[in-house]
């Protein structure tokens, strides 16, 4: 008869521990996170963090912190796309006039805007 019990806690650390075949394992879980909506570039940066920023990754997972830091990530970087987007357009004279009167030219000039403050942001936010 088999007298190893299948679940015991250890009384100086409280871990709780089960009988897995032949071995105890702890029974560990990540502490409770906020969820939050993550966007596009949230995305990216908690694809980033976890092909190059491994230690970072698991760090940010274990402590329940991935998903709010993920959130902030997301949020700077679109209020900076905004802001970088509306500074670069006044600055190169692209105005609602030229949308006005020449559509097409409006649209290259901000898809080009737009294609120059996304590489800001991979390279200050994402990729930092």
């Amino acid at each position: 008869m088999n007298n190893l019990k299948k679940y015991f806690t250890n009384e100086q650390t409280g871990i709780s521990y089960t009988l897995v075949g032949d071995y105890y394992l702890p029974d560990l879980t990540l502490p409770e996170e906020k969820q939050c909506e993550i966007g596009r570039f949230g995305l990216m940066r908690r694809h980033y963090l976890k092909e190059h920023r491994k230690g970072l990754f698991a760090s940010l997972l274990t402590s329940g912190k991935l998903n709010e830091h993920l959130y902030e990530i997301d949020q700077t970087a679109n209020q900076r796309m905004e802001s970088l987007s509306q500074q670069m357009a006044k600055s190169e004279g692209v105005t609602e006039q030229l949308k006005f009167e020449n559509q097409m030219m409006w649209i290259q000039k901000m898809t080009n805007i737009r294609s120059r403050v996304e590489e800001i942001i991979r390279e200050e936010l994402i990729y930092s």
